[in-house]
């Protein structure tokens, strides 16, 4: 908690990942669904069967979004998906950039930053062309 709060503090590039971004939204004034099932009727299983490095459902990525700049102009990305809890309501100036088609939030942003990035699945799997682009814009935020 204290290491993403001092990054924050200090404007340091934060890519929050699967709890990383559930860190990064009840820093930020939001909170979470503790189990999906049990708070989503008819959810997708954000738990996905198969293998991690396979996709297992795909996320709207909003227009005009930090998100939808590093992805390019894509409306929908492939991921994984390896969770039971996810962002519900967010804090002040939060924006959600992507959702799952069941309706959870995938990804938010927070724009008092200059990189304040969080996506609920796992880009270091490379399921989708966005996810190295989402490390490649982390990377060079944490060049300048």
């Amino acid at each position: 908690w204290a290491m993403a709060e001092g990054a924050l503090e200090r404007d340091m590039p934060v890519l929050g990942i699967c709890g990383g971004q559930q860190l990064l939204n009840v820093i930020l004034g939001g909170s979470l669904i503790q189990h999906i099932p049990d708070s989503i009727e008819n959810c997708l299983p954000h738990e996905q069967p198969n293998p991690r490095n396979e996709p297992g459902h795909n996320v709207t990525v909003e227009p005009d979004t930090l998100l939808a700049k590093i992805v390019g102009d894509v409306k929908s990305l492939s991921v994984n998906s390896a969770h039971h809890q996810a962002a519900e309501g967010v804090g002040p100036d939060v924006i959600i950039n992507s959702y799952a088609p069941d309706g959870v939030i995938e990804g938010i942003e927070h724009p008092k930053y200059r990189y304040c990035l969080g996506v609920q699945w796992h880009p270091e799997f490379h399921i989708s062309s966005g996810d190295a682009k989402i490390f490649d814009a982390l990377i060079s935020e944490a060049r300048k």
